[in-house]
């Protein structure tokens, strides 16, 4: 048998599977693993191949997913089945949605028909859950300010030794703010983009990483699959991308606004998202000695500048951007 370099925990792990599931087990090697606490094993054994979540509960709640992927496999998404459950020691066993993702299958003559399946599952969840029924807590004020001070705090302050004016701080997160709750509130996958999908031979794409699902802005998950902070695509294909999903929840009744505001909403989620996204990968190097995602910054903040110089009322956030903060950041790389 191979298993993953032993630890206390996957040795519980281990004994769950052989003693408590019966699984007799042929192989076990790591499957993934994310920007959080939480780990992944694909497990084969006599009976089959499943993977495992590995989630501590001193760091991570089990609950939310479990919860989620029950509300999003009855709208109609291809969420991985949990099979089997081990609360008080954070395991799941699930179904394995095998290995392959967008990002690594994207290609300019396999783009267009991989992101209209994953516009069609996106439109099933925004169209079939209910925001005032299902449970699932509010992307508030409150919530989309918290992750602001991210990239105030790990990426400017932290990284760079920059602090933000408080008054261009307030105007900055008002304009974001305002303009995301000024929108048609949905369910929100909050994390939907090309390493949360997954290729499959039938129901494609399968789709992980749901555990922090939020009530929120219709944008939100359009504006991450298509300015995805680890693949980019020519801004027209972008444009063409978002105006065909526009048409299709004008159709359903889902907006009642012209393009030119949907777009713009789009825009500005965006800028929040991928501010709190700069923000997150510097936390993951400094605090939890994850380099790697430094790499995805320069394309990140390309995404940023971009939208900073289209609108006025971002000029003055923009100037800071260019004046103060790219220099030292560029200088850093």
């Amino acid at each position: 048998m191979c298993y993953p370099s032993l630890d206390p925990r996957a040795d519980t792990l281990i004994s769950w599977l052989t003693d408590d599931l019966g699984l007799q087990i042929l192989q076990v090697e790591p499957a993934s693993s994310d920007a959080s606490f939480r780990r992944y094993f694909r497990v084969k054994h006599a009976d089959g191949c499943h993977v495992v979540m590995d989630a501590p509960p001193e760091r991570e709640n089990t609950a939310p997913f479990i919860r989620n992927a029950a509300l999003l496999q009855t709208a109609g998404l291809h969420v991985p089945a949990i099979y089997q459950q081990n609360l008080e020691q954070g395991f799941l066993l699930l179904e394995d949605l095998g290995s392959q993702n967008f990002l690594d299958t994207l290609k300019p003559d396999n783009a267009d028909a991989l992101y209209r399946s994953a516009l069609d599952s996106l439109f099933k969840l925004q169209q079939a859950v209910d925001p005032s029924r299902c449970g699932l807590p509010a992307y508030d004020r409150a919530l989309l300010s918290r992750e602001l001070a991210i990239f105030y705090e790990w990426f400017l302050d932290k990284r760079l030794g920059i602090v933000l004016p408080s008054a261009l701080r307030q105007a900055l997160d008002d304009c974001l703010i305002d303009s995301a709750l000024q929108q048609p509130q949905v369910c929100v996958h909050r994390d939907y983009h090309s390493r949360n999908l997954m290729v499959l031979d039938e129901e494609s794409p399968g789709v992980i990483d749901f555990q922090d699902a939020v009530i929120g802005p219709i944008t939100y998950d359009v504006v991450s699959l298509l300015r995805d902070c680890y693949i980019r695509w020519p801004v027209q294909q972008v444009v063409d991308w978002l105006e065909l999903y526009y048409q299709r929840l004008l159709a359903a009744g889902m907006v009642n606004c012209d393009f030119r505001q949907f777009k713009g909403w789009f825009d500005l989620m965006g800028l929040q998202r991928h501010l709190k996204a700069i923000g997150i990968f510097s936390r993951l190097q400094l605090r939890d000695d994850k380099p790697a995602y430094l790499a995805d910054i320069p394309r990140t903040m390309a995404y940023v500048g971009e939208v900073c110089r289209h609108y006025p009322e971002l000029a003055e956030f923009n100037g800071f951007l260019e004046h103060q903060v790219l220099p030292v950041y560029q200088a850093r790389l």
